[in-house]
């Protein structure tokens, strides 16, 4: 759901589901947007919009994750860690770390399409939150990234590395520019971005931790430093905990905004926009007096249609539309193509099975951070015993609802679920028949991720939508919200142990708000009447 309010103010978060780690550029009237994906594939979204507050998905810059054999199984505390996006030379550029492997980097001319394979710019464990600076004032170009402390033990330092202006090394060892234990108070230092503004050299970096730090802008006139230090954006009396790390863009018009997370649990890292200004000493100023907005006037810009990146799908062709991807890098056919409508999965074999969290084969997308109700329509094609599919709510724990093909035969309804500390997943519900192999699924998602569950099965002696089960309440990973997948497995010792065991059929899947939800005011926002549009 958009947070364009439709009457010239807009409310936050402007998207809300799980874009972790946002940043963001500006190329002529477009703005480009994009976050972390860590273990998915494919990774690295991106995201365009015109005004700030509507945005659409227009693809993915990173097909599969390298090196390719780190993630043949779900990673979800590894790969793509915190982006930085940046439109330097006539090519768009993504740095990334990965914190077991390294500082990548692609680029391309064209931001939909011809994304270069990704490049190693500096092998290492810890090396995180990578960001780029070409400086057009002396032609040189840096980068300065943070640390994680559970693969490197180093945490609460910036690092700054004089970089060759193609982007494809660095050209020294590496020196800190910020040590955040030197100032007073200041703890996990991290998310570096790098600016030139006004002869200094600026870093916007989050500190105080994910759920309960602020957003702290740093100055120097070197860029090895020494910086200033200051607090720019913090909670405040508002509701918005953290406020985490983000990206600065400035419009065709001069007017300075600053996009950045909150941390929701279940619901992941969802995204504000801060207007953000300079007060008279030359430091930014975000938000409303450093403290977010929850409803403000849009930017000044051409008003543009409403609207929020796609979640429901149809799958024309077989095809699954660009909001999924997968819990880890795909592998050859998990999915059937064919002319009609419909995604037909195959029930791929293997010992994991009975837990969803350790299957690369799951379709996620993002859990809607707005109350909502999930559907989708299933078929079981498969006649191996054992062979299921369905609709899931994946984090930490889990549980879904499908169908599932019995020893004899018969196919049932199945609910079922597995706490965080769980090997395996056990009974949510009793099974009921699927005399047709069929059925509608459907979660309500409400407030604080409480997911009901329910279904429909045609052919069976009540054919209505039934709830089933206890309420769910849905579980964040450890840096990632919960996802919710379609899925389609066999165990791997069945009667044929080779090959796959048959497929199934999902249609239809589509997403509803429960209701528009309530815009959220603070007394010290106001919106003049000559400001709305």
């Amino acid at each position: 759901m958009t947070g364009d309010l439709g009457d010239g103010t807009y409310r936050n978060p402007v998207l809300n589901a799980d874009w972790s780690d946002p940043d963001v550029v500006a190329v002529g009237d477009d703005f480009y947007l994009t976050a972390s994906s860590f273990g998915r594939a494919p990774g690295l979204p991106l995201l365009h919009s015109r005004d700030l507050v509507n945005w659409s998905l227009v693809g993915h810059a990173l097909e599969s994750l390298e090196p390719a054999a780190a993630f043949t199984a779900p990673r979800h505390d590894g790969g793509v860690w915190a982006p930085s996006i940046r439109h330097h030379d006539g090519r768009f550029w993504i740095f990334w770390g990965d914190p077991d492997h390294g500082i990548w980097q692609i680029s391309s001319p064209d931001i939909r399409k011809g994304w270069s394979r990704p490049h190693l710019v500096k092998e290492g464990r810890g090396l995180i939150d990578p960001c780029p600076l070409w400086d057009e004032e002396t032609g040189e170009a840096y980068l300065v990234h943070a640390w994680a402390r559970s693969r490197s033990g180093i945490k609460n330092r910036l690092t700054g590395h004089r970089m060759r202006p193609d982007g494809s090394a660095l050209l020294d060892g590496g020196r800190t520019v910020v040590d955040g234990d030197a100032l007073p108070g200041w703890f996990t230092l991290e998310g570096p971005k790098l600016y030139r503004h006004d002869g200094w050299f600026w870093i916007l970096a989050p500190a105080g931790g994910v759920a309960t730090g602020w957003q702290g802008a740093l100055r120097s006139r070197d860029f090895f430093g020494p910086y200033e230090e200051r607090v720019v954006l913090e909670q405040g009396t508002t509701p918005v905990n953290g406020p985490h790390q983000g990206g600065w863009v400035r419009t065709r018009y001069g007017e300075d905004w600053f996009l950045h997370f909150q941390e929701r649990g279940a619901y992941g890292r969802v995204v504000h926009l801060q207007p953000m200004q300079w007060d008279d000493d030359g430091w930014p100023v975000l938000g409303e007096d450093g403290s977010p907005v929850l409803r403000h006037p849009k930017p000044d810009l051409p008003r543009q249609p409403r609207c929020a990146p796609a979640t429901d799908d149809a799958f024309p062709g077989g095809r699954h539309g660009r909001q999924w991807q997968w819990a880890a890098n795909p592998g050859d056919g998990w999915v059937t193509l064919h002319s009609g409508d419909g995604l037909r999965l195959t029930c791929v074999r293997g010992d994991d099975a009975h837990d969803l969290r350790r299957l690369p084969h799951v379709l996620t997308q993002r859990l809607p951070g707005d109350e909502a109700v999930v559907e989708v329509e299933l078929r079981l094609d498969s006649e191996e015993p054992g062979a299921r599919a369905g609709l899931a709510v994946l984090g930490d724990a889990f549980c879904w609802i499908g169908l599932e093909r019995a020893a004899d035969g018969a196919v049932h309804l199945v609910h079922r679920f597995a706490e965080a500390t769980a090997d395996a997943e056990r009974d949510a519900a009793h099974r009921r028949p699927a005399p047709r192999g069929r059925a509608r699924l459907r979660i309500e998602v409400g407030p604080g991720a409480r997911c009901r569950f329910s279904a429909a099965v045609p052919g069976a002696p009540d054919t209505g939508l039934l709830p089933s089960g206890q309420v769910f309440t849905a579980a964040p990973w450890r840096w990632v919200g919960a996802l919710l997948g379609l899925f389609a497995a066999a165990p791997g010792d069945g009667p044929a142990a080779t090959g796959h065991a048959g497929a199934a059929t999902f249609t239809r899947f589509r997403i509803t708000p429960v209701h528009a939800p309530r815009t959220p005011r603070t007394p010290r926002t106001s919106v003049p009447a000559e400001m709305s549009r």
